[in-house]
């Protein structure tokens, strides 16, 4: 798991807890379900069972993978329409390639998040590299939808790139932990993503034994969510592993610490720790379309046919099946 690494003594530090601070117990913990995603490639799906009250602002999250292709094997998906959010996938390892029609598009690896904001409508796709799918390798992701509020729905789509390098990188108060701010605000250290729905998003790897306890903005909702290892979450240490989301009640502080002992082959921790503003609006969702009422569906699907979303570029993407 590469993604971003650095060494954590020379990190800035998140301070420990203060006195007034109050740590952040567990609501739940649920374990998400396996399944495929566009033309066959293997997703967890992370917040599958969790009220939507919850997730709020969030909308949907796939683990994409993780798993190590064998040459002609890797998948992506075809060209498809959105409208009404912001997709947002990481990249943590191996490369996927982006394309949409309103001229946004490169390659994501290694650490990098390709941060997409549909908005009134956009036709886009995401489909390994012809290299990768000779060659086999591996592949580990996440995409994540964060909804828009509905004065933002029909904002003009957005494309950012953001390279690994760009994160903000921080240290747990006893070095343990490198934290990977990509959104968002950790401890007075804001992440390069630029977001219309306050929120933050950030990945920590806690090393064996250590413990990672993050001030959280209190008026945001707190989710924990394990992509590899196993520890503890909350203020009362309930278990959690790999493929479980925790969700947090009120407080001003997360908390998530490492068992002592990991698998072999996934020596620390690694979590992904998300928030954000909840919008308190109706969410009506078909597909890839997320409004508020049946008739902006209804909507959503004459502009996508009308051609309203743009067009395929001649050149475009497409997905490679090897030769």
């Amino acid at each position: 798991m590469p993604a971003v690494t650095a060494d954590t003594l020379t990190l800035p530090r998140i301070a420990g807890p203060q006195a007034a601070e109050t740590e952040r117990t567990v609501k739940a913990v649920t374990t998400g379900p396996r399944g495929y995603e566009g033309e066959g490639f293997p997703v967890t799906r992370a917040f599958a069972g969790v009220p939507a009250a919850d997730l709020d602002p969030f909308i949907h999250m796939d683990q994409l993978g993780e798993v190590e292709y064998a040459p002609g094997e890797p998948r992506g998906t075809d060209w498809h329409p959105h409208r009404g959010f912001e997709t947002v996938t990481y990249m943590i390892d191996g490369r996927f390639q982006h394309q949409d029609s309103h001229g946004g598009g490169g390659v994501i690896e290694n650490g990098a998040t390709q941060w997409m904001t549909a908005g009134s409508g956009i036709l886009h796709i995401e489909t390994p590299p012809a290299e990768l799918v000779e060659s086999g390798g591996t592949f580990h992701g996440v995409q994540l939808w964060v909804n828009l509020p509905r004065k933002d729905k029909f904002l003009n789509p957005r494309y950012q790139n953001l390279e690994g390098a760009q994160v903000k990188l921080l240290s747990s108060a006893d070095g343990g932990a490198l934290v990977r701010v990509i959104a968002g605000d950790i401890a007075g250290h804001e992440g390069p993503g630029a977001t219309f729905t306050p929120i933050t998003f950030a990945h920590a790897t806690i090393q064996p034994g250590a413990q990672l306890s993050a001030p959280w903005n209190p008026a945001f909702n707190a989710l924990v969510y394990v992509l590899s290892g196993s520890g503890t979450v909350g203020a009362e240490g309930r278990p959690i592993t790999q493929g479980q989301l925790a969700v947090l009640g009120r407080g001003d502080r997360i908390t998530v610490a490492a068992a002592n002992a990991q698998e072999s082959h996934r020596p620390a921790l690694e979590v992904l720790l998300l928030g954000g503003k909840p919008i308190r609006e109706p969410i009506f969702q078909y597909g890839p379309f997320v409004m508020n009422t049946k008739q902006e569906i209804i909507e959503a699907l004459q502009d996508f046919q009308s051609g309203a979303f743009g067009q395929i570029p001649t050149d475009g993407l497409r997905p490679f099946h090897g030769r």
